[in-house]
């Protein structure tokens, strides 16, 4: 029905998902829509726009699984020319995302670690190359860089990428950048909104409605000159990973395969499980830079309106 994968996608985002399709059964399970569920048939400005919701609770963590079916779900919707764009948001209520699943680097196998990063490798050039306008509404927290409670020291963190790393050095600057990551800063909605991370701050009740009114303003280009210009703004951060995919992999199992980072790992994860606490790891989940247009759930009160 989808027909094959674009000549538009990154050649090494088909290859990889090609790989994965040959070598493992996750295809089927995904088809299923175990942790998303997408609403292709939204009229938009005259034209289709999917709406696509991540639904693992407790805290939408991104399991090898999930990002399976999210890759799998974005080729679909690029393989179906009447859709041009999809608003990313959640089914959970308060939760956005809490980032990486942090039982995906404990304890397993370093042919488990390569797949898993490849997988988070795969989600973001997918998203970050996309020739769909896509909007995310944050429909709440959504860690990027840190642990959720906070009580876990900055040497548990995985290395982010280098070329993760770039889309956040886009948005934000070099300085906050360098801060946050260092830090492992979890930004408010409003201090997310003052350093630029998220476009928009939106009263919760309305930030399905903003979010169609901003994908209506984008729509209303012509869509070949808006990929054509997001080619060619993105095109050195995409070509760099692809260009150093594996390195990138090895370098992430090098660091989660440490006994040192193992034990931490082990502790946080121990102490999820006896606290039934959604501790999960961040270090290279949903960014909104990789979106044309990031809203910001605010609290209430508002601290500000789109």
């Amino acid at each position: 029905m989808w027909g094959p994968v674009p000549e538009r996608c990154p050649p090494g985002v088909v290859s990889a998902l090609g790989a994965r399709r040959s070598s493992t059964g996750l295809l089927q399970r995904a088809a299923a829509g175990d942790f998303l569920s997408w609403l292709p048939g939204i009229a938009v400005a005259g034209t289709r726009v999917a709406t696509m919701k991540f639904k693992s609770p407790p805290v939408n963590s991104l399991s090898l699984d999930f990002l399976t079916e999210f890759c799998i779900s974005l080729e679909k919707l690029e393989n179906d020319r009447a859709c041009r764009g999809v608003i990313l948001t959640s089914a959970v209520p308060k939760i956005f995302s809490s980032g990486l699943d942090i039982t995906e680097m404990c304890g397993k196998s370093t042919e488990h670690y390569a797949e898993f990063w490849r997988a988070v490798q795969e989600m973001w050039l997918r998203l970050y190359s996309s020739n769909m306008v896509t909007v995310a509404a944050c429909s709440g927290s959504c860690i990027r860089f840190s642990v959720a409670t906070g009580r876990v020291p900055a040497k548990a963190f995985p290395p982010i990428s280098s070329r993760f790393k770039d889309t956040f050095v886009n948005v934000v600057g070099h300085r906050v950048a360098e801060r946050s990551l260092q830090l492992g800063s979890l930004h408010s909605a409003p201090e997310a909104h003052k350093i630029g991370l998220v476009d928009e701050l939106v009263p919760e009740e309305k930030l399905k409605d903003r979010a169609t009114a901003v994908m209506q303003q984008w729509l209303a280009l012509p869509d070949h000159a808006r990929q054509l210009t997001k080619t060619m703004m993105r095109k050195a951060v995409l070509d760099r990973l692809v260009a150093h995919r594996e390195e990138d992999v090895q370098n992430f199992i090098s660091f989660i395969s440490k006994e040192s980072i193992q034990n931490m790992l082990e502790i946080v994860n121990r102490g999820r499980v006896r606290h039934d606490a959604p501790l999960q790891l961040g270090a290279a989940h949903h960014d909104p830079a990789r979106e044309e247009h990031a809203l910001g759930a605010a609290p209430a009160p508002a601290a500000g309106a789109g």
